[in-house]
């Protein structure tokens, strides 16, 4: 499928420790470029990267952070790329077709306003320091988190999920392959709590459905 920003610049600012750098990403049906520029741009800081040199693709309304197989020196760690000051409309132009193209290395960090929602559950992130509330949709062939703190909006489509899992039916988690943390673990954990219980039965369709058993065989 070809992208329908296939060959389009976007002006945005490569984030650095000290002081961000203006550049142009240029996206395409096989890849991304990125061009620094400025007066003080540097040929050594451009970027060429085909869908398939990429570990992991992460794309949030206000950022997009590409993670590299490349090693950091000294560290050993993978090398990632964050890109923010994004234009409008950036997000809402490259994501229907990351989403149809890419695999499960491609991070939605934001809604899927296309989801047609079969039920829905308000519903409390977990996290380290603080949660975040927001509703949980859960679509034919994917399941939304829907929040209005930058960054902390998810759309998984079933490929990119791992295991779901619920304790009792106040509590529903995600477990997908998403590189997260400082050494970028390979699986990350989102755990919800739900404002309203989530039957065992309407657990037990979502999971036949993302695993594809038939309806007489019993989840573990």
């Amino acid at each position: 499928m070809a992208f329908a920003a296939s060959g389009q610049t976007f002006a945005v600012r490569h984030q650095h420790m000290r002081k961000d750098g203006p550049g142009e990403l240029k996206i395409s049906d096989t890849g991304i470029v990125f061009t620094e520029t400025g007066k003080k741009a540097k040929p050594k800081h451009s970027r060429t990267w085909k869908y398939g040199e990429i570990q992991q693709l992460e794309l949030a309304p206000e950022r997009l952070r590409i993670l590299t197989y490349e090693d950091v020196r000294l560290t050993g760690r993978d090398r990632e790329y964050v890109f923010v000051d994004l234009p409008a409309g950036f997000a809402k132009a490259v994501y229907p077709q990351w989403r149809d193209k890419l695999d499960r290395r491609f991070i939605a960090a934001l809604p899927d306003s296309e989801v047609q929602t079969m039920v829905e559950f308000p519903a409390k992130l977990g996290g380290t320091f603080k949660g975040v509330e927001g509703t949980l949709r859960f679509g034919e062939d994917r399941i939304v988190f829907v929040t209005a703190r930058a960054g902390e909006s998810r759309t998984w489509r079933f490929s990119d999920i791992d295991n779901i899992a619920s304790a009792d039916p106040f509590d529903f988690s995600v477990t997908t392959l998403e590189h997260h943390g400082v050494w970028n673990a390979g699986t990350r954990e989102f755990r919800f709590q739900l404002q309203k219980p989530m039957e065992e039965a309407r657990f037990d369709e979502l999971w036949r459905k993302l695993f594809r058993q038939p309806l007489t065989e019993a989840r573990p």
